[in-house]
């Protein structure tokens, strides 16, 4: 049983990989860590679970990668692919820094695959876990458990207690015990976004999201981001902006994850219901363009759209 009367150094609220690489850090820098989960053990990880590989910036090739990808043809790649908008600083920060991830998460127990071929070209850029998104978690918990980091499992956050912009304790609701104080010196908020949250969706896309396919997790409904928010915490960006790609219109209203995903547009022209083209499908390879598909589906009538192919592809998938 975890000691909820303690003050820890660390308190994690969430439980994918951005928390978890959190609380290893943590820990292995000497503090005390609690993580707390809100989904039941076996759902742990958020979007996490449906993930398969990282993109990270290297110099030369690899045991996992044929080639090189360097910080500047990452950060050419996210600014085509944002239209220019995105947060320099913060961005070319994030590229620099994600060098050392590829080794350091194999100290974390992680384990890649070999280097993929194929219609993608994911070879060069990106490595993809062994065993994807979930054996990635498992890794990353096992570790997390010898070094020490507690973790607690149907951990809703009630409430979070925020004074002159500092953070002092977080109410857990529990089925049995109810609701009990967590006390902290630090906070790291990992919890997710409000993808799974329709009516928070709404709010930003109108009635169209009434429609939208949630191909990640349930459990990502914003409840942490809604509280900091109330605490005064500085709102920045775009709430419309996300990871939204085009899906099987056949996929389930939540927790579809990767397979779901079309990854066959470039084969094809794309029309709305009103048989409309209403983008160029060939614009770049699909790894770099796959990520707007989403939001241009989503612009059309009833947030469907269809892929048309000739004979000439129908051995290209």
């Amino acid at each position: 049983m975890v000691d909820l009367s303690r003050k820890f150094d660390v308190l994690v609220i969430g439980g994918g990989n951005a928390a978890l690489c959190a609380a290893i850090s943590a820990r292995r820098a000497g503090a005390s860590v609690l993580v707390l989960e809100g989904a039941p053990k076996f759902y742990r990880g958020g979007n996490t679970r449906h993930t398969r590989n990282m993109r990270c910036a290297h110099d030369a090739a690899t045991e996992i990668l044929t080639g090189p990808y360097t910080e500047e043809e990452f950060w050419d790649d996210l600014l085509r692919l944002t239209g220019g908008q995105t947060d320099e600083e913060l961005a070319k920060f994030m590229i620099r820094e994600s060098k050392d991830i590829l080794n350091w998460i194999v100290e974390q127990g992680v384990r890649w695959q070999p280097s993929l071929g194929g219609t993608l070209s994911l070879g060069r850029t990106n490595s993809f876990f062994l065993g994807g998104g979930r054996a990635m978690l498992n890794a990353l918990y096992l570790t997390a458990e010898k070094l020490g980091v507690d973790t607690v499992y149907d951990a809703e956050v009630a409430d979070l207690k925020i004074e002159d912009g500092m953070f002092l304790s977080a109410g857990l609701k529990q089925p049995i015990d109810g609701t009990r104080e967590i006390q902290a010196a630090a906070l790291v908020a990992a919890a997710g976004g409000f993808e799974a949250n329709i009516e928070w969706l709404k709010q930003y896309w109108g009635e169209a999201a009434d429609n939208f396919l949630i191909r990640g997790t349930p459990y990502n409904r914003g409840s942490i981001l809604k509280l900091l928010l109330d605490n005064g915490v500085q709102e920045i960006g775009d709430p419309t902006q996300c990871h939204a790609v085009a899906i099987d219109a056949r996929a389930p209203k939540f927790d579809g994850g990767i397979i779901t995903r079309h990854d066959s547009v470039v084969f094809g022209i794309v029309v709305n219901k009103h048989a409309q083209r209403f983008y160029d499908e060939g614009e770049d390879i699909w790894p770099k363009r796959y990520a707007i598909w989403g939001r241009l589906v989503a612009a059309q009538p009833d947030q469907i759209a269809y892929i048309i192919f000739d004979s000439t592809v129908v051995t290209s998938f």
